[in-house]
């Protein structure tokens, strides 16, 4: 097959076949889904589920079957779980097909657009400017100029002619051309430099680190302590089989946080919908506490605090010339060039009048070259580029001009005119300087409004980028950036040591290589940083896996977004502060209805282990657990959970968790101890025992729910006074379901100075763990 033949009709469908059959397809390394029979199975099969399967199963053995009412709210937590976390699949499926990159291929004569993981080897592709190139090939027509920055990290665009290589990842600058794949999958250039990348990540979750521990510890100690509660009550105290078994699964039903776990998946899968709908697609639901705790954003120039696009700033007269023929010749020049690069953009955007100029020659700009230019019959020839390129030993002339403006960060182009025409790709031999153009990276809108939001929040950023250090600098100060003039040109910094001192010495970092990115987000962690990284190219790609929470922008590489834990679809870094304020409401959420959960374990952990040593049987049945449990804790968590919260997160999420659950614990217990010894002493019987104690109990959990619902607004008010409603009813016309019994006067006399009592302990333990433990932990 000839070259022109290919290019036209590219594979025929036998061919296509052929090579899928062989296993010839380019396949794709995005991170997959689970699939919704996974998600109910994970769901489903859990450690606290079997547990709590086998405690129903003694609870069924013994024939109280009122109190396997704690099964339903099992059920409904794994509903509520498998439900949220389908949802939260379904709209990152809907958003990663919309995202899904796809390329222009030439089968059978026809021009299709296939996802890139379908493309074979042969495959003749279509590009033209503006176009990925998806899988390394080989130009068999066209010219084109390419950018292969997301690769090597530089700027400049190279000239690529028929047999030369595209690889993988790079952009078309200008020009189009069709070309043959000759690498695919795991073969390509790409995937070969990105193969360091694939390993997996350990999420650096501090929720998810203690939700693990606490498994753990629970997991480790339920089996003996309900072993030694049943033989105690069992084969010591001589209670019946059936009250011995309903108080060893009360007991050990009250240790389990059943609905922490997920209560956290349920908050976090939320967060990703909510996400979602504001184009941001989280693909690691613990990402969103990582970036809520960054406390060092890296930052490429490109993409975060500029667009990617090049502007306008200025025209700067070098001649006699009015400003109408100036803008006349450059409007004449970029319309008969019809180049696509940044810079031609740049100029369309002043929306100049065109000219009717009848051109005789033109010659497209080249990388090699730095200039092009076009011969106009009556105007003579004009010439746009890189002033040292077309002045030559002229240059000196303006030298001084150029400098002074590229000192600014600007780019700077030389209009240039000459009275002879362009002979081939040769300059003329007379040529007169005519204006300056000065160009800008255009900033984005909302970056200045964004990075005063990280420096309000007290986050660290550093920019690093691969372009030149005054450049970077002069854009991060028009951005707004703090202390932008703290800048380093990376090429000097020639060692580890010297790497660790300027990452907290400087701001700013430029001429930057990739190895030299990994090696800034490694030392920043090393210094004890929570480091999130932006990025958009190959290049990016170790580093974003090494950050601590990594964001691609969807405009980039496909190797960026899939390693990425966060990717912005439309590439706006304005919407990073809605993902912290996200981040925010989640943790902080958690942290407080964490600490109702965490009430329930300590307190039924520690009177387990006093009632095997205590000579009275256990005062809890499962069903009176229900009860508390929904009106302390299950219900208020869920809806605390979900409510609107951007405080900054401050402090170690189990300390802020102990803190607020540990004083309500330690009272419940207290209290519970007290009870008991009273009222054994005075032959209270069993159920009027159990009665006093979830009284206690109930009140003190209460009690709870009232310091977490602080700073307290008309949500908090009317979710208190019903959860404590509900309870007040349940007790006065619910007591036979419940298993409770009338009160008495001499248990009134025992409960209301052990009421106030909880009041009181609640406060003094709260002051002693402030005071104490707390302090330690500082």
């Amino acid at each position: 097959m000839t070259l022109d033949e290919s290019c036209s009709k590219g594979l025929t469908q036998e061919e296509v076949e052929s090579r899928q059959q062989r296993g010839l397809v380019n396949g794709t390394d995005e991170i997959k889904t689970k699939s919704i029979g996974q998600i109910i199975l994970n769901n489903l099969v859990t450690p606290f589920n079997i547990l709590n399967v086998a405690l129903a199963a003694l609870i069924v053995m013994v024939g109280s079957f009122k109190n396997l009412l704690f099964m339903g709210v099992i059920i409904c937590n794994t509903l509520i779980g498998t439900i949220q976390e389908i949802r939260a699949k379904k709209t990152i499926d809907r958003l990663k097909l919309i995202a899904a990159p796809k390329a222009g291929v030439m089968r059978g004569g026809v021009k299709q657009e296939l996802p890139v993981e379908d493309l074979v080897l042969d495959d003749i592709l279509i590009l033209t400017s503006g176009n990925q190139v998806c899988a390394d090939c080989v130009v068999v027509d066209g010219e084109c100029e390419v950018n292969e920055s997301l690769i090597t990290g530089e700027q400049d665009p190279i000239l690529k002619k028929a047999g030369d290589h595209l690889l993988s990842g790079s952009f078309i600058a200008s020009g189009s051309c069709c070309a043959r794949v000759e690498h695919i999958g795991a073969e390509n250039y790409a995937s070969k430099i990105t193969k360091n990348a694939k390993y997996l990540k350990k999420p650096n979750s501090e929720i998810m680190n203690w939700i693990n521990k606490i498994i753990k510890y629970i997991g480790f100690s339920i089996i003996p302590i309900g072993t030694l509660l049943f033989y105690k009550q069992y084969f010591l105290s001589g209670e019946p089989f059936q009250r011995a078994v309903v108080g060893t699964v009360a007991a050990l039903i009250g240790m389990i946080p059943e609905g922490l776990v997920l209560l956290t998946s349920v908050v976090l899968a939320v967060s990703v919908m909510r996400l979602a709908y504001h184009k941001a697609l989280v693909q690691e639901l613990y990402s969103i506490e990582t970036l809520a705790r960054v406390d060092t954003l890296c930052l490429d120039k490109t993409g975060t605090i500029t667009e990617g696009i090049m502007q306008v700033d200025a025209i700067l007269s070098l001649s006699d010339r009015t400003k109408v023929d100036i803008e006349n010749a450059i409007a004449a020049l970029i319309n008969t060039l019809n180049d696509e690069n940044p810079t031609a953009n740049a100029i369309r955007g002043l929306g100049l009048a065109t000219p009717d100029w009848e051109y005789t020659h033109k010659v497209a700009f080249s990388s090699a070259r730095k200039w092009s230019g076009a011969t106009f019959r009556s105007e003579g020839s004009y010439l746009l580029g890189a002033g040292e390129f077309i002045l030559k030993d002229d240059f000196s002339k303006i030298s001084a001009l150029v400098k002074e403006h590229s000192a600014l960060g600007q780019r700077v182009l030389l209009l240039a005119h000459s009275p002879d025409p362009i002979q081939g790709s040769e300059l003329p031999a007379t040529i007169e300087p005519v204006a300056l153009i000065l160009l800008s990276d255009k900033i984005r809108k909302n970056a200045k409004r964004t990075l005063s939001f990280f420096a309000d929040q007290g986050v660290d950023i550093k920019v690093i980028s691969g372009d030149n250090p005054v450049t970077v600098a002069n854009i991060a100060k028009k951005a707004g950036l703090k202390n932008a003039d703290k800048v380093i040109d990376a090429s000097l910094l020639l060692t580890k040591d010297d790497l660790k001192d300027a990452a907290e010495k400087y701001t700013v970092f430029g001429r930057v290589t990739p190895q030299q990115k990994l090696d800034l987000v490694k030392v920043l962690k090393e210094q004890g940083h929570t480091v999130a990284m932006t990025g958009d190219g190959v290049n990016d790609v170790l580093a974003l896996k090494e950050s601590d929470c990594s964001i691609a922008m969807a405009s980039g590489s496909d190797a960026s977004k899939t390693v990425s834990q966060v990717v912005l679809l439309d590439s706006d870094f304005a919407s990073m502060p809605r993902i912290v304020n996200e981040g925010r409401r989640s943790i902080n959420n958690l942290q407080r209805s964490a600490s109702l959960f965490l009430v329930k374990a300590i307190f039924s952990a520690i009177i387990a282990v006093l009632f095997i040593f205590v000579n009275c049987g256990y005062p809890f049945q499962p069903i009176q657990f229900t009860l508390i449990n929904a009106v302390t804790i299950g219900i208020p968590s869920f809806i605390l959970a979900l409510e609107p919260n951007r405080e900054r997160i401050q402090g170690s999420f189990m300390i802020n968790v102990m803190r607020k659950s540990l004083p309500g614990a330690l009272t419940m217990s207290t209290n519970i101890l007290f009870l008991v010894l009273i009222a054994c002493s005075l032959k209270f019987s069993h159920e009027q025992i159990s009665t006093m104690a979830v009284i206690v109990t109930g009140y003190t959990g209460l009690l709870t729910l009232f310091k977490v619902c602080i700073p307290f607004n008309i949500k908090h008010a009317v979710l208190f006074w019903l959860m404590t409603g509900i309870f007040v009813v349940a007790m006065l016309f619910f007591k036979p379901f419940f298993s409770l019994v009338n009160l008495t006067l001499p248990m009134l006399l025992i409960l209301v100075p052990l009421l106030l009592a909880a009041t009181s302990l609640m406060a003094l333990y709260y002051h002693m763990i402030e005071k104490v433990i707390m302090k330690k932990a500082k």
